[in-house]
């Protein structure tokens, strides 16, 4: 049973309607009172509660019967219901235990669609509180698929175990980590796991877009929508419609571009630019980020309502360092794939190079491992590779910094000479792409292309 709360009759009316249309039984209260004698006598599955009960229209009685309900059921989710304008009050119901805010007019499948997540993440959770047994690594393969994913540290497995359960959901999902610790990963593990599975996962680099070609990436513009509009394109919401979007680096989005992003999630609606008609989404949200987002939002540099917006969920990720027994297992992973790609079956790693491995703490975490071993393995040209081989590379990664020289053949890829130059020019001119396209030689579109390749953050 749904408890509907609003001293709207008309609301009441509307709601209990599209609920019972959906197979939801229903109960309404138009008074904190009767909602909360209601929450005693049968705790609902879930509550969807207005906020205002009063003429001053302040929200605190809204606050306060939130917090009256999550104190007699603490089990019962809330959602809110406020207008656009009063989402700054939504967040502190958020911060109170709410689970989810929806805005006035609402719109009808959003809303059911919200509602199903709610109460199906509920429901996962009840079930693994009943559940006593703490599954193994194996357990967890048996149950869901997370093929790609190497390791079995209890950190991890605690990560892949909340994965799991939120994947069946459309929750919205915040990976935290540092670089390099497989965010992407975790993120395609929530979509294959997830009933969307069949349907697009998009990727989108938020670092790696420019205020100014946000929109035109995200949503898609027509042809002659502005000056460079020379063809129709499709955005990246289009594209994933029906699936999941991963967007990562959701901590290097600007302000502005951070509204808009917040306007289509709440609404789940966008427009294309050039293109009036309102498009309606079908769609699961993944955000990623190495930044502290919390902080960014007390510092004023992201915004709070997004904020709460995006992480219904929050998955962090351990660095490798705090998982250091998985490293003997990433490397032989590592290992067995670069005996397929470089025809050498009897490459291997030795017991003390990986007991050293083991120990070294690895900043770039995942992706410096993988870069480390693989440039262990084409280096040395032995079959088994012994701690010297590792120490030698991380002594010329040390030598590559070094100021004002080339480092030496056979240190560095061309693309890890490149992205380095790249950044050096953009620290150079303070950011001002204009001035680090001429710089290097290149036009603004190319470069666009080679900071979202190398994912480094810029701003327009």
């Amino acid at each position: 049973m749904i408890l509907i709360v609003d001293d709207d009759i008309a609301v009441r009316t509307s709601l209990g309607l599209l609920l019972k249309q959906a197979g939801y039984a229903t109960k309404a209260a138009a008074t904190p009172e009767d909602a909360l004698r209601v929450v005693r006598e049968t705790p609902p599955q879930l509550v969807l509660m207005d906020m205002n009960y009063s003429l001053d229209t302040t929200g605190q009685d809204g606050l306060q019967l939130l917090g009256q309900v999550k104190a007699v059921a603490p089990q019962v989710p809330v959602i809110l219901i406020t207008g656009w304008g009063s989402i700054t009050l939504a967040v502190e119901g958020m911060k109170a235990g709410a689970a989810e805010f929806v805005t006035k007019p609402w719109n009808n499948d959003s809303l059911l669609q919200t509602i199903r997540t709610i109460i199906s993440l509920a429901e996962t959770s009840a079930a693994h509180q009943d559940d006593e047994l703490n599954p193994t690594r194996r357990q967890l393969d048996r149950q869901y698929n997370f093929q790609r994913i190497v390791g079995q540290d209890a950190q991890l497995l605690q990560v892949l175990r909340s994965v799991g359960q939120v994947a069946a959901t459309d929750a919205s999902v915040l990976i935290e980590g540092e670089s390099g610790t497989g965010k992407e990963l975790i993120a395609e593990a929530v979509h294959l796991n997830s009933h969307r599975r069949k349907a697009p996962f998009v990727k989108v680099n938020l670092g790696g877009i420019s205020a100014s070609l946000f929109e035109s990436e995200m949503f898609g513009h027509r042809r002659g929508a502005f000056t460079d509009a020379k063809t129709d394109r499709v955005g990246r919401f289009e594209m994933a419609n029906g699936g999941t979007i991963f967007l990562d680096e959701i901590g290097e989005l600007d302000l502005g571009s951070q509204v808009k992003l917040l306007r289509v999630l709440q609404d789940r609606t966008y427009e294309v630019l050039g293109d009036s008609r309102s498009r309606s989404l079908d769609i699961r949200v993944i955000c990623a980020t190495n930044r502290n987002l919390a902080e960014m939002v007390r510092e004023g540099r992201f915004r709070e309502d997004l904020f709460y917006r995006i992480n219904l969920i929050t998955v962090r990720l351990p660095a490798l360092r705090e998982r250091p027994d998985d490293v003997p297992l990433l490397v032989n992973h590592f290992v067995g794939n670069l005996r397929s790609t470089y025809n050498r079956p009897a490459l291997k790693v030795g017991t003390r190079a990986l007991h050293w491995l083991r120990e070294q703490p690895l900043p770039g975490n995942i992706r410096e491992l993988k870069n480390l071993v693989e440039r262990a393995v084409l280096v040395s040209g032995k079959d088994e590779l012994g701690p010297e081989d590792f120490q030698a590379q991380t002594q010329r990664v040390v030598v590559k910094a070094a100021e004002g020289e080339l480092p030496p053949v056979g240190v560095m890829t061309l693309d890890e000479l490149e992205a380095q130059m790249i950044r050096k020019t953009v620290d150079f001119y303070a950011g001002n792409l204009s001035r680090v396209a001429k710089a290097l030689g290149l036009s603004r579109g190319a470069l666009y292309r080679r900071l979202e390749k190398f994912n480094i953050p810029f701003t327009e």
